[in-house]
C-alpha cells in the first residue's frame, strides 16, 4: 500500500527530470514531506495534442500536471469516491471497473521522493515509520492512473497509484509496495497506445529494489498535519530490516 509520500522536488526540476511540458494556468505545489491521501500532487501524462479546432492529431507530449490523489473515474455521480481509490492493485487493474479503462489508456507517473511504511514494533507497543527512498537521492517514479471528471472549466484531474506485492527487504516492513518503474520503461507506460498492461506493469526491477534506503524516522509523520523535511532525518538507535544495511 502507499498512503503516505514526499514529494519535495521544485516543478522547474521535474520538467527536466521527465522531459515534460508544464500545464497551463496552474500554480506550483509548494513542496510537501507528508503528502495524504485528497492532496494535490504531480503527475507525468501524455497529453495528446488537438488542432486549432479541437480535433486529435494524433500526436502528444508529456506534460506536468498537478491532480488530486484519490482516482474519481468519469462515470461516478460523486467525486467522494476518490476517498476509496488512492492506490490501484496491480492484480486487479483490467479486471476492476474503476480501474480497468484507465489502465488502458490513462496511464501517468507520480514523481515521489520516496514513500512511509510502518513496521510493528517488537519490544514496544506501535508502529514504526520508515522512509523509503533511492539510496543515491535520485527521483522515484510511482506508476499511476489519472481520469478526467466532469466538463469545460469545472473537470477535476485526479489519480491514483498502482501497488504490488513488496520484494526483498520491504517484505519485512509491509505486504506491499508501489510499482516503481526504472527510467528505461517510463515512456511505455505512457504510451497511450499501448494497452498490453499486464507486460507494462511488470514487477520493480530487483536492482532498483536493492537500491532503496529503508530508512527509520521519528513518529512525527504520523500526523498529517506536520510538514517538513525534518520528517526525513533518521532515528539513531533504530534498526533496519536484518537483510537491509543501515545507511547513514
Amino acid at each position: 500500500m502507499c498512503g503516505r509520500y514526499a514529494a519535495s522536488r521544485r516543478p522547474e526540476d521535474l520538467v527536466v527530470e521527465f522531459e515534460a511540458v508544464p500545464a497551463e494556468g496552474q500554480q506550483p505545489l509548494p513542496a510537501d514531506y507528508n503528502v495524504a491521501p485528497t492532496k494535490d500532487v504531480y503527475v507525468v501524462r501524455t497529453k495528446r495534442e488537438r488542432d486549432p479546432e479541437g480535433s486529435p492529431t494524433g500526436a502528444g507530449h508529456r506534460e506536468l500536471r498537478g491532480v488530486r490523489w484519490g482516482l474519481v473515474p468519469s462515470w461516478a455521480k460523486d467525486v467522494s469516491v476518490g476517498n476509496r481509490l488512492l492506490n490501484a492493485r496491480v492484480e486487479s487493474l483490467t479486471e476492476k471497473p474503476a480501474f480497468r479503462a484507465a489502465a488502458r489508456s490513462r496511464r501517468c507517473l507520480v514523481p515521489a521522493d520516496g514513500w512511509y511504511e510502518w513496521q510493528k514494533r517488537l519490544d514496544s507497543p506501535g508502529k514504526q515509520p520508515f522512509f523509503i527512498t533511492p539510496a543515491d537521492g535520485s527521483v522515484l517514479a510511482m506508476a499511476g492512473l489519472y481520469e478526467v471528471w466532469g466538463k469545460g472549466e469545472d473537470r477535476l484531474y485526479t489519480c491514483t497509484v498502482v501497488t504490488a506485492p513488496a520484494t526483498g527487504a520491504l517484505t519485512e516492513i509491509h505486504d506491499r509496495m508501489p510499482l516503481v518503474l526504472p527510467r528505461e520503461r517510463w515512456a511505455d507506460w505512457l504510451d497511450p497506445a499501448r494497452d498490453d498492461v499486464e507486460t507494462l506493469a511488470a514487477p520493480t526491477p530487483p536492482e532498483l529494489v536493492e537500491a532503496l534506503e529503508l530508512r527509520p524516522v521519528g513518529t512525527a509523520v504520523n500526523n498529517v498535519r506536520n510538514n517538513g523535511a525534518e520528517l526525513l532525518t533518521r532515528v539513531e538507535g533504530t534498526s533496519a530490516p536484518a537483510d537491509q544495511p543501515a545507511l547513514f
